[in-house]
């Protein structure tokens, strides 16, 4: 099933987790691939029956954002398909919370999101999908996570509103919102803190990035052509629950 063949797409943040599971089945469907990560290795290479070109760009960097797009443009004229990934999930309590902790996440987590997505829209042709990965944390309290669920929440909001504004060019706004994912990040949590997660999971573990990806490349699709401005849970009825 090749639904990208001949789209181009953007990830920024695509390049491991669940950014880099999206960015790899895009390419496996057929799409050419620019991802962003400021850990990339800059390379163009062939992933199934697409392409993966990797940039180094620094997501809270916006004339750097706004120069990578550029070059988006330049190469490939222009973009069918956004999604957002990049994001920081930094565990901090109330009385944790500092100005730094506060500024880093709004600033990758919204700013960033907010400026990456004003830049691909103005490139998008009728027919195009944004794609947002927003989280869980958005809609249930979580301990230490009240900062990042904040964002995220800001997350489900912004797509809701772009979703209308965007409506009349036929650009359709989603979120994709992931529950606890397997991870390298989640990877470096202690034994018990991913049993803890999973007791409270309905379907009693942790979802793989690959699932994510799945529900990401749906709504990015014409499959989801009558679809917008909604937030689909990726969670194993966590916040259902």
């Amino acid at each position: 099933m090749n639904r990208f063949t001949g789209k181009i797409v953007v990830v920024i943040g695509g390049y491991d987790g669940i950014g880099g599971a999206i960015a790899e089945r895009f390419a496996v469907e057929g799409g050419t691939v620019f991802t962003t990560s400021r850990r990339a290795v800059e390379e163009d290479r062939t992933h199934g029956a697409g392409q993966l070109r990797a940039r180094r760009v620094d997501a809270l960097d916006i004339t750097a954002i706004q120069g990578f797009f550029e070059t988006v443009q330049h190469e490939a004229g222009r973009i069918d398909g956004l999604v957002i990934s990049a994001g920081l999930a930094d565990y901090a309590t109330l009385d944790m919370v500092d100005a730094d902790h506060f500024d880093r996440a709004f600033g990758l987590n919204v700013r960033a999101l907010v400026f990456a997505a004003k830049a691909a829209s103005a490139m998008m042709p009728e027919g195009g999908s944004v794609v947002l990965v927003g989280s869980i944390a958005g809609e249930i309290g979580t301990k230490g996570y009240g900062v990042y669920g904040a964002t995220k929440a800001a997350v489900r909001a912004l797509a809701r509103t772009w979703a209308n504004e965007l409506a009349p060019r036929g650009i359709r706004v989603n979120v994709v919102a992931p529950g606890p994912t397997d991870t390298a990040m989640m990877s470096a949590a202690s034994e018990d803190i991913r049993a803890s997660l999973q007791q409270v999971i309905p379907l009693s573990r942790l979802g793989r990035p690959e699932e994510i990806a799945a529900a990401a490349l749906f709504l990015a699709s014409e499959d989801a052509s009558f679809i917008t401005g909604v937030e689909l849970p990726v969670d194993g009825g966590m916040a259902q629950v």
